[in-house]
């Protein structure tokens, strides 16, 4: 009798299961909040040419070296454009906010209170070598990022609390802890997959330029490590005719060249050694794209608007040197940035000066608390400064005409309330220390921003060096935390969420590799980090995001930048591409050779 109970409530347990699997709606794709733009029948992405010729190849150009074709991991400094190896469970739509729809998984299945999901795989998805791709790769995927990858992917999927194998393989589920965490199902379906049985052998953690098995549209082909790379479209792709594929990847090469730095690869693009390039130097783009050929067409230069987030550009202070350790010294330093000045004279009043961490969006705060906002504030009351509920925050602003005495007047009156007082010129502390520190740059062309910048902090009796380093030195140092200050940003997204973690919380303030450059440690911080992961609608993401912002802003950790809500792409006249293109990428995926039409 005891046995037949047993095998009884076995059956039981594998009914329940079905029913509760049965209940569970099931979709081709999740969105983040409100409904999928396409339906399950779809073929093509709207931005996306089903009929796009194949062949010829896209050239573009990389700064620096590389040495690893493992981007996952701290060590290396991993090739570009490796993610053409890879595929993931979903692919992203790129005409909508946070939106996905299946690739590797035909089938999505997740409840309402997004607790737990489950992918079913594709039967004929499989590796560049023709294994099969099953739920112990995926489980496997993750086993590797989060045990022996970057301290990112630690953070960023911490709220996993389990992976299991279904279905003998053909579905995965992800199980997630009891914290609220709405975008989890998504993010985990971005991820790329790597397979099991490849790593079962190799080192992981360790930069190697032995290709990394994918099962994604490319292959590596020919390598000059250090110097170039070509990937070459692997003609047995699995996935070629998937509705999220098609009309993309068209180019039977992609290519990415090194140059040494950007100056001498804008004369190298010029003289039609590559194909595309992105200009994020305003007096490059002001005055260097001329010459015969774009004045007869042959190459084309454009803006192209952009709908992103632009996230904050900013000189970083390292809040781990006792230097920046005073929130009104680093407010004094910001003082001592004269943006209108430098608009004018060296970007040609390209840009817009950057005020928020999530500038260009509706996440940024840029009015005073809302009742409903401050709902979400007064919590923190005492923990954060008394000025996010009172003004709203604006990066210093200058008449422009290089005599900023008022900014520098107000940046002394701070420094001395912080026990820095002028010497004979030179700024000391009651100790006698001179308040001095470096600037670290790995592009030279910054070094004309820079100067003016340490010009008027050397009015206020500082001493500020620069030291431009190569790429990799600079990443090591980066990654060590070794800097005093640097030129930095963080990008955002239409829909933030697990990676704010590794900006701003103090769990990553102490990991080597990891995004929190200016070393935050605050619980204040820490909770409005968690409750914006946990938003349970777009309305609420938005108040969440500004009431981080509003805590970031008025606890002056950067000196605010600027940024523009454009493109500035220049390519030469041998691409078609579609005529719709994707509010939210430049989707250089759907661009094809006009050489094969």
């Amino acid at each position: 009798m005891k046995l037949r109970w047993r095998q009884s409530l076995a059956s039981l347990v594998l009914i329940s299961s079905s029913l509760v699997q049965a209940a569970t709606p099931e979709s081709h794709g999740l969105a983040m909040h409100g409904d999928l733009k396409y339906p399950a029948e779809f073929t093509h992405f709207s931005y996306a040419n089903p009929d796009a010729p194949k062949g010829g190849g896209f050239r573009q150009a990389a700064i620096g070296t590389f040495d690893s074709f493992n981007p996952f991991i701290v060590k290396g400094t991993s090739a570009s454009g490796i993610g053409l190896l890879f595929d993931s469970l979903m692919g992203r739509s790129l005409d909508e906010p946070f939106t996905q729809y299946g690739l590797l998984a035909e089938t999505i299945r997740m409840p309402e209170d997004r607790k737990w999901v489950e992918f079913d795989l594709r039967e004929a998805a499989q590796f560049s070598d023709g294994s099969p791709v099953r739920a112990d790769d995926v489980i496997e995927t993750f086993r590797l990022l989060r045990e022996e990858g970057s301290p990112f992917y630690k953070a960023y999927y911490k709220n996993i609390s389990n992976i299991s194998s279904l279905n003998d393989g053909l579905t995965v589920r992800f199980d997630f802890g009891e914290e609220e965490n709405l975008e989890l199902p998504l993010i985990v379906g971005e991820v790329p997959i790597m397979s099991a049985e490849y790593w079962a052998s190799r080192e992981f953690a360790a930069p190697s330029l032995d290709p990394i098995l994918g099962s994604g549209p490319y292959l590596v082909g020919d390598i000059d490590p250090g110097r170039s790379i070509t990937y070459q479209r692997n003609a047995d792709y699995w996935g070629v005719d998937l509705a999220v594929n098609k009309g993309r990847y068209n180019f039977d090469q992609m290519i990415y060249d090194y140059y040494r730095d950007s100056t001498v690869a804008l004369e190298a693009f010029k003289a039609g050694q590559y194909d595309f390039r992105e200009e994020n130097s305003s007096k490059n783009w002001a005055t260097g794209y001329t010459g015969p050929a774009f004045d007869d067409g042959r190459a084309k230069r454009e803006l192209v608007d952009d709908a992103n987030p632009a996230g904050m550009q900013a000189f970083i202070m390292n809040t781990r040197r006792d230097l920046f350790e005073d929130k009104g010294v680093r407010q004094a330093i910001t003082l001592g940035f004269d943006f209108e000045w430098t608009n004018a004279n060296l970007f040609y009043d390209a840009y817009t000066r950057s005020h928020s961490f999530f500038s260009n969006s509706e996440m940024a705060a840029t009015e005073l608390p809302t009742a409903a906002e401050l709902e979400i504030l007064e919590p923190l009351r005492g923990q954060i400064p008394d000025e996010v509920f009172t003004e709203v925050y604006r990066a210093p602003t200058t008449k422009g005409d290089g005599r900023n005495r008022m900014q520098l007047r107000e940046a002394l009156k701070l420094l001395r309330e912080a026990g820095w007082n002028l010497d004979a010129g030179t700024l000391k502390n009651g100790n006698g220390d001179e308040f001095k520190f470096e600037i670290l740059l790995v592009q030279k062309d910054f070094e004309r921003v820079v100067a003016p910048f340490i010009q008027n902090l050397e009015k206020l009796g500082m001493e500020v060096s620069i030291r431009i380093v190569d790429v990799s030195q600079y990443i090591n140092r980066l990654r060590e935390t070794d800097f005093d200050m640097i030129v930095g940003s963080f990008g955002q997204s239409s829909s933030p969420g697990n990676e704010q973690r590794e900006f701003w919380g103090s769990e990553a303030a102490d990991q080597p590799g990891s995004r929190n450059l200016i070393g935050i440690k605050d619980a204040a911080i820490d909770r409005l980090v968690e409750l914006l992961i946990q938003a349970p609608n777009r309305e609420q993401l938005v108040l969440r995001a500004r009431a981080l912002d509003r805590v970031l802003q008025w606890n002056h950790f950067v000196v605010p930048q600027f940024h523009i809500a454009s493109h500035r792409i220049a390519y030469w006249d041998k691409f078609g591409f579609p005529e719709t293109r994707p509010t939210y990428a430049l989707g250089l995926d759907t661009w094809w050779s006009k050489e094969t039409n």
